[in-house]
């Protein structure tokens, strides 16, 4: 049997332990960025949903200001982000490279997008939970916990799965400046060495990185959908 994998993959045996550290620097880069993101996300989209017109706390100017930043961030390819983020990554973590320095260009560029998610999975609270929340007098924080957070629990959960599949790309594409993780794995034996085996074998294990979060994001969903 282990022939057969040296057959198989000759390039990658040797670099297990590599292969191994690579996947504990994607993990790594996920898990925090994912942790940050979440929370900044979830605080802007829930901003958007009140502010907008008719909203609990109707702010044009506030929706407005936010909703164009918003836009301009997610305007802007991951690759350029990754570049023009070079000095700030410096001053807030001390490094731009490497999976610590990889986090703000990840963060920077997960949180306008997935502040969109949250402010479409708010938008399916039924409008008349919310009056019905105001003419019991609910305060707007309660609104926001008891009604908006609570009532589309799994359409944030569906959003969070799908803004974490997408994190999973953004930390390969990241290493494409010398962030580590897979991406940086695949690219400097996949690529620069013509070992494609080594490819196929990041490709695996990304795949299947995607489908755990797939299927514990789906079992989530199942019981909170109601």
């Amino acid at each position: 049997m282990s022939n057969v994998i040296v057959d198989l993959i000759p390039n990658v045996v040797p670099k297990v332990d590599e292969l191994w550290l690579s996947v504990e620097q994607t993990f790594y880069m996920l898990s925090v960025s994912g942790v940050i993101a979440f929370a900044l996300g979830l605080f802007f989209g829930v901003v958007l949903i009140v502010t907008k017109r008719d909203g609990i706390l109707e702010n044009k100017y506030v929706f407005t200001i936010l909703s164009c930043v918003i836009n301009l961030f997610r305007s802007i390819p991951f690759v350029i982000l990754l570049a023009a983020l070079i000095p700030f990554s410096r001053f807030v973590v001390g490094t731009a490279i490497g999976t610590v320095g990889a986090i703000v260009p990840l963060v920077v560029g997960t949180v306008p997008f997935f502040s969109r998610q949250v402010e479409s999975a708010l938008s399916s609270v039924d409008r008349g939970l919310v009056e019905a929340a105001q003419s019991m007098g609910s305060s707007s924080v309660g609104i926001i916990f008891r009604v908006y957070l609570k009532e589309s629990i799994s359409h944030l959960v569906r959003v969070t799965q799908i803004t974490a599949i997408s994190l999973i790309g953004l930390t390969a594409m990241a290493g494409a400046i010398g962030g580590g993780g897979l991406g940086d794995f695949a690219i400097r034996y996949g690529h620069q060495r013509g070992q494609t085996d080594v490819t196929y074998v990041t490709v695996l294990v990304i795949l299947i990185m995607v489908a755990i979060i797939q299927s514990i994001g789906n079992v989530i969903i199942k019981k909170t959908t109601h």
